[in-house]
């Protein structure tokens, strides 16, 4: 019996492990399959430079300001962007605590360009709307903070409060859905407005949206060729900037969710909630990710700072008592040690968790102890991009334009560090043998 168990779990956390690569090469929403941010099979060079072109394959100007990453379908590289009227727009990395909005309120235009992501050539550019901006941004945010989603056939837009688009992969709009003015303020001073940031994602035939709000919260499932709500279910929540996250179950498939007041879990396929888990921080940006049977939800922001490592198939309230880490359902949690905005990576048995300030912890993921705590030596403005990894190698993309390779594993070994000449806030895409880097002004296809 016990011996058919372990094989179970084996097989369990095999097939799901498989499912997180997308054997052809596409990247198809946040940060790749299932937001895992792994691609192995890439041999990617250790060393690049965006000032030299330096195993620089390509390098292309992106008119306007975004905070979106690409995504990858085929031989189609696919970005956003929100084009100011002001002409240059502007965002102000680094740390610091100031919630200031921009004061860019011009007529915008925003627009999916669709590139070749071998040569960088642009295949079209749609604009999908435009006009002044119904919110505002934080000083440090832009536009176009969400990263688009495809399947092959269709491409998801959001953009917070101007919509959410439907296109076809020749830059055709089909259908387009107003989703109300989405105001995403802080938890404590709501007349900031950060802006939206949470990307759609598509799951079977159906476009799904996170909107956690100051007013009205919910989450949205719509036809992906029509727009049409399949469902929606509302939220009891406080802003959140995280994207949801479909978690495959051999048992049961499960949609979960960061956000304030709790981390929950649904049916994709009807918007039911199925659990719910409180002791979040009371902001929530990363994206809840897994690996085999294990699922991994933290936030950054003080004094909970929270990691929780969960089992599926849960059901009802699993919140922990005052004083306790685990349980039936949570497999380990730990305070104090969760990202504020970089999304945690699985590789390999490690768990591996970010700071915005530059930390990177290792922990093991099935038991979570922690292996290392290491400063990364960057130049000063922070991570807020996500890490990703490759071949036994992290990448870890500063604000500063330096991206960081780590070796993975037990020891914290750096590799090398990469200048790209500009400010870096989006997460990178990894395809076919290519590290895709969106940079402030310009995307780099990096290779061998």
């Amino acid at each position: 019996m016990q011996r058919s168990l372990s094989f179970v779990l084996f097989l369990i956390w095999s097939v799901s492990a498989q499912a997180q690569q997308s054997p052809d090469g596409n990247w198809p929403s946040f940060r790749g399959p299932y937001a895992a941010g792994v691609a192995d099979e890439q041999n990617l060079p250790d060393a690049w430079s965006g000032e030299t072109g330096h195993n620089i394959k390509w390098k292309i100007r992106i008119p306007g300001l975004a905070h979106s990453s690409p995504i990858i379908w085929g031989d189609k590289l696919i970005v956003t962007t929100a084009i100011s009227g002001r002409g240059e727009a502007d965002f102000k990395a680094g740390l610091y605590g100031e919630g200031t909005a921009s004061d860019d309120h011009s007529v915008h235009r925003w627009d999916v360009i669709c590139l070749n992501k071998k040569s960088g050539k642009i295949l079209w550019q749609t604009t999908v709307t435009q006009g002044a901006p119904i919110d505002k941004r934080h000083i440090k945010a832009t536009y176009a903070n969400s990263t688009p989603a495809t399947d092959g056939k269709h491409i998801v837009a959001m953009f917070g409060s101007q919509g959410l688009f439907g296109l076809d992969t020749d830059g055709k709009v089909l259908w387009q859905k107003d989703l109300g003015k989405l105001d995403l303020g802080a938890y404590d001073a709501p007349s900031y407005e950060w802006g939206f940031a949470s990307s759609p994602i598509i799951y079977e035939n159906t476009a799904i949206v996170q909107c956690d709000t100051q007013g009205e919260s919910f989450i949205i499932a719509c036809d992906v060729t029509t727009g049409e709500t399949i469902w929606k279910s509302p939220r009891d929540e406080q802003p959140s900037w995280g994207t949801p996250t479909i978690y495959p179950g051999t048992q049961r498939v499960e949609l979960i969710t960061n956000a304030s007041k709790f981390i929950r879990g649904y049916d994709p396929a009807s918007g039911e909630q199925l659990w719910q888990l409180g002791g979040s921080s009371n902001i929530t940006a990363p994206t809840p990710i897994f690996k085999g049977g294990l699922i991994v939800v933290a936030s950054g922001r003080g004094p909970e700072r929270p990691i929780f490592v969960l089992r599926p198939g849960a059901s009802g309230d699993i919140t922990l008592p005052d004083g306790q880490t685990s349980s039936e359902f949570v497999q380990w949690s730990k305070r104090g040690r969760g990202p504020y905005m970089p999304t945690p990576l699985i590789y390999g048995d490690y768990l591996y968790v970010l700071a915005n300030q530059g930390i990177l912890d290792c922990y093991e993921l099935q038991t979570g102890a922690e292996i290392y705590r290491q400063r990364i030596r960057h130049s000063g403005s922070g991570f807020s991009a996500s890490p990703v990894a490759a071949d036994g190698k992290l990448y870890l993309s500063g604000e500063d334009g330096d991206i960081f390779v780590v070796k993975a594993g037990p020891e914290y070994e750096e590799s090398a560090m990469n200048k790209m000449g500009e400010l870096l806030m989006a997460s990178p895409a990894i395809s076919e043998g290519m590290l895709y880097v969106r940079a402030k002004s310009h995307l780099f296809a990096i290779g061998k």
